[in-house]
């Protein structure tokens, strides 16, 4: 089931958050994360996917920039528990925040993903997203110099 995020998804949004980090597949981030540094980001779409009631993924969208002008856009991560990939759980999260963002009138969901994490260009492919571009050397992980690409979907 997928469903809104709620405070009580806090712990394991950060869970799994923090295994994106530990991971080092995910993002660029290297400092591990608490429950209330996410509070946050429940003021946006942020959506959790539950099975036999334990959240196994989160899909969540956040502020693309300040400027006025790109209100319409929303930046965007997914990601999934490490014992749940690759059962397309990625996909269907992807699927309702397109729906969630389109609902809250947003008119584009767009993301810079890791350009060796074939997983989630894959997923992200699934879901209708297009490439449309890189950013080579785009930042540094642990002192290498990582490409991203960046997708995005038209609501």
């Amino acid at each position: 089931m997928i469903r809104p995020a709620t405070a009580a998804d806090l712990p394991a949004l950060t869970s799994i958050y923090n295994e994106g980090i530990l991971g080092r597949d995910a993002t660029f981030e290297t400092r591990l994360r608490t429950p209330d540094e996410l509070q946050s980001w429940l003021a946006w779409p942020c959506l959790v996917l539950e099975v036999s009631g334990a959240v196994l993924g989160f899909a969540r969208g956040g502020e693309y920039s300040s400027r006025p002008c790109y209100a319409g856009l929303l930046d965007h991560s997914v990601y999934v528990a490490t014992s749940a990939r690759g059962q397309g759980y990625g996909v269907a999260l992807l699927l309702a925040l397109r729906d969630a963002a389109r609902a809250a009138g947003f008119h584009k969901l767009t993301s810079r993903v890791f350009a060796r994490n074939l997983g989630s260009l894959a997923a992200h492919h699934r879901a209708g997203f297009q490439e449309v571009g890189r950013h080579l050397k785009h930042a540094q992980l642990d002192g290498e110099w990582l490409d991203v690409v960046t997708v995005e979907i038209s609501l």
